[in-house]
């Protein structure tokens, strides 16, 4: 199973709208979500399911990559890491998953999934971890497949 967790694209200060959930990217945001996926289309599988956050700022990432998606109110912000792997069922499930989502929640799916004695990890705007679940040797391992920023594509 490929567990693809993509943190949506710069986005203006809660300031300006008032609503966290209204929050749309800048224009530095639109270029960092345009690159990015189209680094990540090239990538990604053709079944690959992508899930988003009802929040507009990933829904615009997202849609930077012109493939279907579906909304899910477990990613919205402040949802958690359990949530996020519920709704994945990971590492059951099969074939490849894009989620296009917030912090905190993605860095802590990170540090549980890698074992990492942090809460957290640090994901910056725009940018994405691709990890992977395998078994080999009858131990079940999360490996990082990449981890990519739109600054350096």
């Amino acid at each position: 199973m490929d567990l693809i967790l993509w943190r949506h694209a710069e986005a203006i200060d809660l300031e300006l709208v008032g609503d966290d959930m209204a929050r749309y990217l800048t224009p530095r945001g639109e270029k960092q979500a345009a690159r990015m996926a189209e680094w990540l289309d090239r990538q990604l599988p053709a079944g690959a399911k992508v899930l988003v956050s009802p929040a507009v700022r990933a829904e615009q990432t997202a849609h930077a990559l012109g493939r279907k998606y579906k909304i899910s109110p477990a990613l919205a912000p402040l949802a958690s890491a359990g949530q996020l792997l519920d709704l994945v069922q990971w590492p059951q499930a099969k074939g490849c998953f894009l989620v296009v989502g917030h912090q905190p929640v993605l860095g802590q799916v990170i540090a549980q999934l890698m074992g990492l004695q942090v809460s957290e990890c640090t994901v910056k705007k725009g940018a994405l971890w691709w990890l992977r679940y395998r078994e080999k040797e009858q131990t079940a391992q999360t490996v990082v497949v990449t981890v990519q920023s739109p600054e350096l594509l």
